[in-house]
């Protein structure tokens, strides 16, 4: 791995970590202190430490080092995690964020803010010591010691006697067998080791590697037998070997243990790994002769007796077997987002190269031929969609980042606000996910700040203190849509009306619906606030979002209801890169539905004069002559086809002059020239070349509803005899 490719590793992990650490502090804070929350805490720092430690990166070491120390109290139950706590803990991750964003730069030797850190470091030193300390009653006897009795002391044999004179700890390692293949470096530990203290000496254990022959390269034989001057913890000791402990012998003694645990581990190594244990001791003048004395000489001559081979009947342990090591091989892998990108694109060229082959089989009328491009299109459509679901991800990405922006505004605004998500795993294409995160705070955030009122208002109003915000994701009709619930004061139609034809946006004879008059809302500069405030108020945002989510062939639209609530609603495609699309012809002009959107095509129904409504089964539809929209020349020996289409709720018709069947659409940029056409929403290559534009159904199916909208009488007209 290169250096780069590890920086952006451990940048990775750390973002997720710190994700992980926020939602468990939220969690807390919701339903209260768990053991298991608690250490979820403790272990997205510690394992942040300890990855930033295998790289020098000392600014978050440090820091998390201290933070450590106090999530180690709490974890101890020395500390309570009551607000200022919980606050304190949320500043210190937002902080180590900036310390991981400093080091994606390339900037990990410059403090992001010094003052900040020099402040929490404070706080945080100045909760530990405020800590109360709860020390045992009585300090555990000494292994293997004789209880009191009657008052008398306890007798302690020889063995037991605490060598003296000697601070440092003593970590027996033998690391399992399997923990290369599981993507752990023992190294690692041993490097975070020396962020806790100073090894002392070191003593790798060879004795269990095997011939050079019955050796497997993917397989661990070493241990280590470390002497560590530290004044961490037991409990900090072994959660750094927390990941590797379950098949590993992890065995930990704390300073001036007990002669017999000294000779417990000299009792489980080989004999020559104990005889090179003894020798370490001996040049560190670990143990006083009396002492050597009282391990036994049994115990020391043993350790140092000649090493005798190996008999050739005897067992030697060999590596497992290839299909018992790949039940432990890992089961997911990071990809480069750009090694995605480029495989969809390879793909989308596929699916051109596939389209045009397919058209020279059907010319040269070969059946053979023609089978062939049946089943590599059959094929590509599995590639495809196989691609595509590599970049499908959750919404929960984006959903993730709200709870901590709902508690810290609501706490800002003194109003108390329960938010509740729902579908957070519903999938969409990972470009889009990056760009709704920004349209979806804009909205969160007015809500918080105009729709949801004070306690006490909301008391006066019969309703609950307690305000309930709504995420909610769901896949309806081949789109995603995201939905913003609050249950608020609601929009005040008659003040948006008011101030939008004051601003000019409407006159005042005008007869509007009320989604065209929620639409002002949207706007740029438009705002009824009476106040401006930090969060909201300056008509900057709304808008904003309206373009954002326009940009992504989406539409937001506004369902309010004064005193109830507002619903702000988004709709998007579930990607951008390629469709299954149904092809049409209008003119000499081949276009593009989005297939998903397809309900049924059928012959143009009769049409009375001077109306674009028709009457289907007995309802009416309005439709769109995409003839006269784009001004196209009429077709010879054309025949008038209804395409109906819906999105959302809502249907309308295409009037097209001919049907082409079904195709895969790699979706193009339409480029500056048709960037701002009405109607159209990017381009694909046909199989034989040509240039087919993709229609966008949401702006078509809008226009026909503002049509029928204006102009209600038609439905009398029809005689269709439903109003609209």
């Amino acid at each position: 791995m290169s250096k780069d490719s590890a920086r952006d590793a451990v940048v990775q992990e750390a973002r997720e970590l710190l994700v992980a650490m926020e939602a468990a502090l939220l969690q807390i804070e919701m339903e209260g202190p768990s053991r298991e929350s608690i250490n979820a805490i403790f272990r997205a720092a510690h394992t942040i430490k300890g990855s930033a430690g295998l790289f020098a990166f000392d600014s978050i070491v440090h820091f998390t080092h201290q933070l450590e120390h106090v999530l180690d109290k709490v974890r101890d139950e020395e500390l309570a995690l009551n607000g200022h706590m919980m606050s304190l803990l949320l500043q210190c991750g937002d902080y180590i964020g900036e310390l991981v964003d400093a080091i994606e730069r390339r900037e990990e030797l410059q403090e992001p803010n010094p003052e900040r850190r020099a402040t929490l470091l404070a706080e945080l030193e100045a909760v530990a010591q405020a800590a109360t300390r709860v020390d045992a009653a009585v300090d555990p006897a000494p292994q293997g010691a004789a209880p009191a009795a009657g008052g008398e002391s306890p007798v302690i044999s020889a063995m037991d006697a605490a060598p003296a004179d000697y601070p440092y700890w003593h970590l027996s390692l033998a690391f399992n067998e399997n923990v290369l293949r599981d993507g752990l470096d023992p190294m690692s530990f041993l490097h975070y080791l020396r962020s806790l203290g100073r090894i002392v000496a070191i003593l790798p254990l060879e004795s269990a590697i095997p011939a050079a022959d019955e050796m497997d390269a993917e397989s661990c034989y070493l241990g280590v037998e470390i002497c560590l001057a530290s004044d961490s913890s037991r409990q900090t000791l072994e959660d750094v070997f927390e990941f590797v402990r379950d098949d590993s012998r992890i065995d930990i003694l704390p300073p001036r243990s007990s002669l017999s645990a000294y000779a417990e581990v000299l009792a489980r190594l080989p004999r020559e790994d104990a005889a090179r244990l003894v020798g370490m001791w001996r040049r560190l003048d670990q143990f006083s002769e009396a002492q050597w004395r009282s391990l036994g000489a049994a115990t020391v001559a043993e350790a140092i007796a000649p090493v005798v081979p190996v008999a050739a009947g005897d067992v030697v342990q060999r590596p497992r077997p290839l299909d018992e090591r790949r039940a432990h091989e890992q089961k997911f892998i990071k990809i480069e987002v750009s090694k995605l990108d480029q495989l969809i694109d390879l793909v989308g060229e596929l699916v051109i190269a596939g389209a045009s082959a397919r058209l020279v089989a059907r010319r040269r009328k070969d059946s053979q031929f023609e089978e062939a491009t049946q089943a590599i299109d059959a094929l590509m459509e599995q590639i495809r969609d196989a691609a595509l679901t590599l970049r499908m991800v959750q919404i929960n990405e984006v959903f993730q980042r709200f709870p901590r922006i709902v508690r810290d505004l609501a706490r800002d605004l003194n109003k108390d606000i329960e938010l509740v998500m729902t579908g957070s795993d519903t999938e969409l294409d990972k470009s889009m996910i990056e760009r709704i995160a920004d349209p979806l705070m804009h909205i969160v955030r007015n809500a918080i700040d105009h729709g949801i009122e004070p306690a006490a208002e909301r008391i006066a109003a019969g309703k609950p203190a307690r305000a309930t915000l709504r995420l909610n994701a769901i896949h309806e009709s081949g789109s995603v849509v995201v939905e913003v619930m609050d249950d608020g004061r609601g929009m005040d139609r008659e003040r948006i009306l008011a101030h939008a034809i004051a601003s000019g946006l409407a006159a005042p004879e005008a007869e509007l619906s009320d989604a065209e008059i929620y639409r002002f809302v949207f706007e740029p500069g438009f705002s009824t606030a009476r106040e401006v405030t930090e969060l909201s108020g300056r008509g900057v945002g709304m808008d904003v979002v309206k373009r954002n989510i326009e940009a992504l062939h989406g539409e937001v639209v506004i369902d309010t209801e004064r005193g109830r609530g507002t619903v702000v609603r988004i709709r998007l495609p579930l990607t951008l890169a390629i469709i299954s699309g149904f092809q049409v012809v209008v003119g000499n002009a081949v276009f593009v539905i989005p297939l998903d959107m397809v309900v049924e095509c059928i012959d143009m129904p009769p049409q009375h004069a001077g109306c674009n409504i028709v009457a289907v089964r007995g309802e009416p539809l309005p439709f769109v002559p995409l003839r006269e929209l784009f001004d196209l020349p009429a077709r010879e020996h054309g025949r008038n086809s209804l395409v109906i289409v819906q999105y959302g709720k809502l249907r309308a018709g295409l009037l097209v002059d001919g049907l082409l069947g079904e195709c895969q659409a790699v979706i193009k940029p339409l480029g500056r020239l048709f960037g701002k056409v009405k109607g159209l929403s990017g381009s694909t290559i046909l199989g034989d070349g040509r240039v087919a534009l993709i229609l966008d159904i949401p702006h078509l199916v809008q226009h026909t509803q503002q049509q029928e909208q204006g102009n209600p009488a038609l439905y009398v007209e029809r005689g269709v005899g439903i109003a609209p």
